[in-house]
């Protein structure tokens, strides 16, 4: 969650945004999702993406989803200018955004911290509403590497710039790549158990944002 507010405000320092700002389309792309192939990101051409600023959870593939967590999945789809509880409260995100929770919460896997708060094991995707230039796409690149998330060694690019970085936690651990497409920032993510495996943890993550990419693209003729 820090490093998600770490984003957004370097994109709300970096560009001036008017609320309400116009995207392409601002509704979801008129198809339907996409066969899943579960396409390994190090074989995905990024640069050959266009993604656009607009809604596309109902656009990824359940099998997908169901890949990514090792289960079936319950979505929470939020829109520009939209209250989520991807923020903390009283903040409106600036994004397009998908959250993917497992549906079965009588797991007696234990994800909560030594605190006692619930450490939530989610897929995620979400593309900025406003357009990014390639200045400030860089600078959340950079940014995206922090104390407590380092940057994967030798990270396939997602978009360009792109980074992929993995946030290690005692009860979780999440990884995500984010990158610029175009003029569109998109980022995902993937958050399991700390007891998995971080090489198994990055290539799901890999392949579920391969997915991500593709729902949120136009596809290509």
């Amino acid at each position: 969650m820090v490093l998600r507010a770490l984003l957004l405000s370097a994109l709300l320092t970096l560009v001036p945004v008017a609320i309400g700002v116009a995207v392409s389309g601002d509704a979801t792309l008129s198809r339907e999702p996409a066969p899943y192939k579960g396409t390994p990101l190090a074989e995905f051409d990024t640069s050959k993406a266009v993604v656009q600023r607009a809604p596309f959870c109902d656009l990824v593939p359940a099998a997908a989803v169901e890949k990514a967590l090792g289960a079936e999945a319950t979505l929470a789809a939020y829109d520009n200018g939209e209250q989520s509880d991807a923020f903390p409260v009283g903040d409106v995100p600036h994004e397009y955004g998908c959250r993917f929770s497992p549906s079965d919460t009588t797991d007696t896997t234990d994800t909560t911290d030594p605190t006692g708060t619930a450490a939530p094991v989610e897929a995620r995707g979400w593309v900025f509403a406003p357009p990014i230039t390639t200045d400030t796409a860089q600078a959340m690149a950079t940014a995206s590497v922090t104390k407590a998330c380092t940057a994967l060694p030798a990270a396939p690019a997602y978009g360009s710039p792109s980074a992929g970085v993995l946030c290690a936690g005692d009860v979780v651990q999440t990884v995500s790549f984010r990158g610029l497409f175009g003029d569109a920032w998109l980022a995902c993510s993937l958050t399991l158990p700390a007891d998995v495996a971080q090489d198994e943890l990055v290539d799901r993550a890999g392949r579920w944002c391969v997915a991500v990419a593709q729902a949120a693209s136009v596809p290509l003729t």
